[in-house]
């Protein structure tokens, strides 16, 4: 790989005048700037980012720390996030944890290590050790989604039980009473606040929330599909708020494969309007913001605590509405 110093003696100048080229350091004639720029070309050289990061004390990149990159909504977030730091000369550095504490906060000590310039989290759910990892450090900082007791950071996220809320009240306005909630992972933070909103719209509207109909999964579409298997196969309601889309999207298939009709025998609303939720058939209704708009929201945030750290905390709650699609209707009469 060629070096500045083959460079220079390939154009016939010192190696600190191609230095000032590179970075603009001092003035230089356009003859020598042109001869360092038909070197550079003849040679595909490459300036080392590393030097240029130490003199500059920057790196221009970005660490994104998401628990699940299979889920579509993290893919949608990182989306928003990379196009923003792209527009703004940042690179981003993808670290997926796999829902994986440990695997967590191993990628939290290679941001670190790499000097980036700011880190955007979203935290696997129940890890304590990354608040901990986070609560002394001096990198610029933004949580996105999942917020983190004891961090100092601006946060970004929806308003989850709020989402929940209005999801829970769309299916009550159609004239639903027999209402099943499928949240997520139990002991969640995510799922507990949707799991209330939930609980708060039934028992406004003067119904009992029915215990057997407050179940929990994973926020994936085979765990949506295994549990609404055998909700389905019981005494049956006549829709489900699923805790996210890709739940909802497994219930789908559930019903389907026994039968049931999506929306005329079983509503179906799921919670953060990915993509993919417009796509499957029936498309799900929903409740959420773009995904992508939010992953935008949380790299300006960021970039913005980058270029000035001493700005105060700001802390973003972004409010959902109800997309309303093919899966949901009035319930069956009778």
């Amino acid at each position: 790989m060629a070096t500045i110093k083959d460079v220079a003696a390939l154009a016939g100048i010192s190696y600190t005048t191609v230095s000032h080229v590179l970075n603009n350091t001092r003035p230089v004639s356009d003859a020598v700037r042109r001869k360092v720029e038909a070197a550079i070309a003849q040679l595909d050289y490459v300036p080392s980012a590393v030097a240029r990061s130490l003199k500059a004390k920057a790196t221009s990149t970005i660490g994104l720390l998401i628990p699940n990159g299979m889920n579509p909504y993290f893919a949608e977030l990182a989306r928003g996030i990379e196009d923003h730091c792209e527009r703004n000369g940042f690179c981003v550095i993808l670290c997926n944890s796999d829902d994986d504490p440990q695997k967590q906060r191993g990628y939290l000590r290679v941001l670190l290590e790499k000097r980036v310039d700011g880190m955007i989290v979203s935290s696997v759910d129940g890890d304590a050790g990354i608040a901990g990892g986070l609560a002394g450090v001096r990198t610029p900082t933004v949580i996105v989604d999942r917020e983190l007791d004891g961090v100092e950071a601006d946060l970004v996220r929806i308003d989850h039980e709020q989402g929940a809320w209005l999801a829970t009240r769309h299916l009550l306005a159609l004239g639903h009473q027999r209402i099943a909630c499928i949240a997520g992972p139990s002991g969640t933070l995510v799922s507990k606040l949707r799991l209330a909103g939930f609980q708060r719209a039934l028992q406004e509207a003067g119904i009992a929330p029915r215990a057997e109909w407050m179940l929990h999964c994973e926020f994936t579409s085979p765990a949506g599909y295994q549990v609404a298997t055998a909700l389905l196969e019981g005494e049956r309601p006549t829709a489900v708020f699923s805790g996210n889309d890709m739940i909802g999207i497994g219930v789908l298939r559930a019903a389907a494969e026994r039968g049931i009709q999506v929306p005329r025998e079983l509503s179906v609303i799921g919670f953060d309007d990915i993509q993919l939720s417009r796509f499957v058939y029936p498309a799900l209704t929903t409740v959420g913001q773009s995904v992508t708009q939010l992953g935008e929201a949380a790299a300006e945030r960021l970039l913005r605590r980058i270029a000035n750290p001493a700005t105060p905390v700001e802390k973003l709650l972004v409010g959902p509405s109800v997309v309303v699609r093919e899966s949901t209707a009035p319930p069956p009469k009778g």
